[in-house]
C-alpha cells in the first residue's frame, strides 16, 4: 500500500481525484486511538487486500481543524474510503486491521473478500 501525505485542501482533493482506491486517515498527533489505529494501518498493508490502496494521511494539526469540521469530521481518528472519487464508507474511531480489511473488500469489487 503507498502512503502519501496532504499538507493543503489542495493535496487533499487531487487526491481524491486521482487515486480510484484512496483510504484517507484523518489524524492528529495527540490522539492516543490515531497511533492505536497507525498499527492496525501497517498491519493492513500487509493483507492481500492493500496493494491496490493509496493510504493519503491527513494531520489536522497541518491542515487545519476548521478543515476537518468542514468534511463533517467529528472525532480523530476516522477513516474514510473513496472509489473512483466518491465516499463510500467513512469509520469513526479505532479500527482493527479485520476491519479495516472488511471495508476495503465490501466495497472495491476487484478485490477478492
Amino acid at each position: 500500500m503507498k502512503t502519501i501525505n496532504a499538507t493543503s485542501p489542495d493535496d487533499h482533493a487531487l487526491a481524491i481525484r486521482t487515486h480510484p482506491y484512496l483510504l484517507v486517515d484523518y489524524y492528529k498527533d495527540n490522539c492516543p486511538g490515531c497511533r492505536m489505529l497507525e498499527l492496525s494501518l501497517q498491519r493492513f498493508a500487509a493483507t492481500p487486500h492493500a496493494p491496490e490502496v493509496v493510504l493519503l494521511k491527513v494531520r489536522m494539526e497541518t491542515v487545519g481543524a476548521e478543515f476537518f469540521r468542514a468534511l463533517g469530521l467529528r472525532q480523530t481518528p476516522t477513516l474514510s474510503l473513496f472509489v473512483d472519487g466518491a465516499e463510500v464508507a467513512r469509520m469513526a474511531g479505532f479500527r482493527t486491521p479485520a476491519q479495516i480489511a472488511t471495508a476495503v473488500a465490501a466495497h472495491i469489487h476487484t478485490l477478492e473478500a
